[in-house]
């Protein structure tokens, strides 16, 4: 008796999926149809994305040999040409090696694409951080205390990822400036930090010591 009913329960079911089939069969296969697509172009995008990085890695290193065979203007032209057009990992890092080939022809114009890229924010605050660094790198012999600690006090502060560096060039720059005290105030920073590297404190000993010399450039 209960097979009976079994049977007639897999009838109703079967009718109901028929139903349920008529009404909706078409939007289920449509539904089927758009995830494949989906997913598909999906993975085309994927592909594509990698053959870009590829491609952009190429490009990249054959510039970095156009550098280090003194070919600058060359290997400008094809780091700016990597920034404008490469996937974003790469577009920040050609601009940053585009603004040092140009540093060694016009130092006045690096400074201005350095400055560009810091104040870049989809770049990243290492990026503009390093950009905002090697400005000031180029200017600490030839501007004013003020002006370089305008560019690199706070890239100074605790947690930021090039504040030793910055801390040595404030540091020279202030001494440089007669400015003993912001110079003495710099180099303990240095010190203070158990993260500053062992060539950075050397060099800020040095300073501590001219400091306590009274010497001066």
């Amino acid at each position: 008796m209960s097979d009976i009913f079994h049977e007639v329960d897999e009838e109703v079911r079967r009718e109901q999926l028929k139903k349920l089939w008529a009404r909706w069969g078409n939007y289920i296969v449509a539904l089927v149809v758009l995830i494949v697509a989906g997913v598909a172009a999906w993975r085309g995008y994927e592909y594509y994305v990698a053959q870009k990085a590829a491609q952009a890695g190429a490009e990249f290193e054959a510039a970095v040999q156009l550098s280090e065979a003194g070919k600058r203007v060359e290997a400008e032209a094809a780091f700016t040409k990597i920034g404008n057009e490469a996937p974003a990992g790469y577009r920040g890092l050609a601009r940053l090696r585009a603004a040092a080939e140009l540093a060694h022809r016009d130092p006045k114009a690096a400074v201005a694409a350095y400055d560009t890229i810091s104040a870049d924010s989809s770049l990243g605050i290492a990026l503009q951080d390093l950009a905002g660094l090697r400005a000031a790198m180029l200017l600490v012999d030839i501007s004013p205390f003020t002006e370089i600690q305008r560019r690199l006090e706070v890239l100074a502060q605790g947690g930021r990822t090039f504040r030793h560096t910055a801390r040595e060039i404030l540091a020279l720059s202030a001494w440089k400036a007669n400015d003993a005290a912001a110079a003495r105030r710099y180099v303990d920073m240095i010190t203070a930090d158990s993260e500053s590297p062992a060539g950075t404190r050397a060099r800020a000993e040095v300073i501590s010591a001219l400091i306590a010399s009274g010497g001066n450039s």
